[in-house]
């Protein structure tokens, strides 16, 4: 699934607000399939690192995840930024998504604090998920201490795609 459009306010710059309008088309999904070459692992584990298709936006992404989790494709989505990244909450923060290309050891701690802090401020009712580009972390360490992070500050469900 991918939008075809941002928004009207996108089209027409001159318009100050948005008129809630989202268009979408049925397209293949935005995660490649991985081919293996059991005879050149290693060169094949290489080209499979970023399992998302390079032509493929953040928000497409975010819709497909909205489907997937089966949130409404017309929930409320606010974007802000939190350590340099873009970070999407939607339907009043049941879900968080961070899906930025790059996310560094010394920015865990700075992204996990803003992220665990917007969902406090978004007091909401039930659990909370928390979605990551898995080939962004710049290593394991990073990872594990962003994860580990947020589940002790009550995020009840951290993925990566």
């Amino acid at each position: 699934m991918r939008r075809t459009a941002e928004s009207i306010r996108d089209h027409n710059p001159g318009y100050p607000g948005d008129l809630g309008f989202r268009a979408f088309k049925l397209d293949s999904s935005n995660f490649s399939k991985r081919k293996l070459n059991p005879t050149e692992l290693e060169a094949s584990l290489s080209r499979n690192l970023d399992n998302l298709k390079p032509d493929r936006t953040a928000e497409d992404v975010l819709f497909e995840l909205l489907l997937e989790m089966g949130l409404d494709l017309g929930a409320a989505i606010e974007k802000r930024s939190a350590a340099g990244q873009h970070v999407y909450a939607v339907a009043g923060g049941a879900l968080l998504a961070c899906l930025g290309s790059s996310i560094s050891a010394s920015d865990a701690a700075s992204l996990g604090t803003q992220i665990a802090s917007w969902k406090n401020e978004r007091s909401t009712s039930g659990d909370t998920t928390c979605v990551f580009r898995d080939s962004a972390f710049e290593n394991d360490v990073a990872k594990l201490n962003l994860t580990s992070f947020l589940l002790d500050r009550g995020i009840a469900s951290v993925r990566c795609v």
